[in-house]
């Protein structure tokens, strides 16, 4: 099939899909959609370069950065650590073995568009995707037509649900559950009973684990879930810092506090530092992910070290390892996690 069949399927102009295909910007929405949709269809090849009509590799993967939220705006992902630690080593783990790597960041549902257009263009041979959110069918579609990609961050069980076993998907996870069991039970060792939660993105794989475990663990040891206690981070410092402010005016504090990850922590002990309420001696605060940061705060920040490096050069290796060999056999790899206790935890006072 060539350009012009598919401009007669779409009802365009060939310039039109010349345009779609090299990703120009000046095409309208609506027949960006259509004329992708006809590639999409036909399972047409762009004629980009002889190497790809020959089937082989471009060394280039695309890493899709999705961040999610009702309340975020577009420069949240630059903010984050832990986003920031993940983008350079995918790189870095690229160029060692000679790829070159595309960013591209998914603010929003229609933003998702971005990675089966990378594909068809054939901009990209594989594609690592991190922050997922677990009702998107972007993702089982993409996996469903056979592109190579590793997604980090994912419900495994998704994979069986939507047959994609034969799909050469690749996921890697860290052992968020378990991590988050450790931490909590650390506090409740110092005698804490009041432990309050900043969540993480209840949508992604991640915030739900940590979020199942905090509930676990308390309702184990006959602790009670507090809903006053529960706050609504989404990851973010921005959401923690607000909503301590909120949980401090209400003039009820827990003497504990989970963060599901470092940036919120930190975050909620600026916010306590300004209020002049004292970590350890007021309040105990973990936090998620063993960020660069958290050991240089002071106090220095107990978290839940995450190997993030290790899983995403595996995901990295082995999702090259797949567009060099053609895998089409699914994989998931779990790392373990490591509770870091550093200055953030005390003893809960007898007085309160």
């Amino acid at each position: 099939m060539k350009s012009e069949d598919i401009a007669r399927l779409a009802g365009v102009s060939r310039s039109t899909v010349s345009r779609v295909i090299n990703n120009y910007p000046n095409v309208p929405e609506e027949t960006r959609a259509k004329v992708l949709k006809i590639i999409e269809e036909y399972n047409y090849e762009p004629n980009t370069s002889a190497r790809i009509l020959a089937g082989k590799s471009n060394n280039t993967i695309g890493l899709f950065v999705i961040s999610i939220s009702e309340n975020d705006g577009p420069s949240k992902i630059y903010q984050s650590a832990y986003y920031s630690t993940f983008i350079n080593t995918v790189v870095d783990a690229a160029n060692t073995v000679g790829y070159y790597v595309l960013v591209h960041t998914i603010y929003s549902g229609k933003d998702y568009a971005k990675i089966s257009q990378s594909f068809m263009q054939k901009r990209i041979s594989g594609g690592i995707l991190v922050g997922n959110e677990k009702d998107s069918d972007a993702i089982k579609k993409i996996a469903k037509l056979g592109y190579p990609i590793g997604i980090v961050d994912y419900d495994v069980r998704e994979i069986e649900k939507n047959k994609l076993n034969n799909s050469g998907v690749i996921v890697v996870n860290s052992a968020d559950f378990e991590g988050t069991v450790e931490a909590l039970n650390h506090l409740i060792k110092l005698g804490h009973r009041d432990i309050g939660i900043i969540t993480g993105r209840m949508g992604t794989y991640s915030g739900k684990e940590r979020y199942r475990a905090y509930e676990y663990v308390l309702k184990e040891n006959g602790i009670e879930v507090k809903p006053e206690f529960i706050l609504k981070g989404e990851f973010l410092k921005k959401n923690a810092y607000d909503e301590v402010k909120k949980l401090i005016h209400s003039k009820k504090l827990p003497t504990a506090l989970f963060a599901c990850n470092d940036d919120m922590a930190i975050a909620a002990m600026e916010v306590f530092m300004d209020e002049g309420i004292r970590v350890p001696e007021d309040i105990s605060i973990i936090g998620f992910d063993n960020i660069p940061m958290a050991s240089h705060v002071k106090p220095a920040l107990s978290t839940v070290k995450v190997p993030v490096y290790d899983m995403v050069t595996r995901a990295t290796e082995a999702l090259i390892n797949n567009i060099e060999h053609g895998t089409k056999t699914f994989s998931n790899f779990t790392y373990p996690v490591e509770f870091i206790n550093r200055d953030t935890c005390a003893p809960r006072r007898t007085d309160k």
